[in-house]
């Protein structure tokens, strides 16, 4: 049984909104990121690694888990 990781830049960019962030630029230097590997997140060019995502889910006071959507594959 495996399963994929989806769903981070939704997340991410429903995040991003939600706390009022208008701009990948500004929401990235709040998170510590490069404003191009936030971009790339964004629009799933690549996926951040488990270490980014722990980085992240600290700054946002949130959990991983509320940052991807794990999908069971069959």
């Amino acid at each position: 049984m495996g399963g994929d990781i989806h769903g981070v830049k939704n997340r991410l960019l429903e995040i991003r909104l939600k706390i009022g962030y208008k701009k990948q630029k500004d929401f990235a230097e709040f998170l510590d990121i490069a404003t191009n590997q936030y971009s790339r997140y964004e629009n799933n060019s690549v996926q951040p690694s488990v270490e980014q995502l722990c980085k992240i889910s600290k700054k946002l006071k949130c959990t991983m888990e509320d940052l991807i959507i794990y999908e069971e594959s069959n």
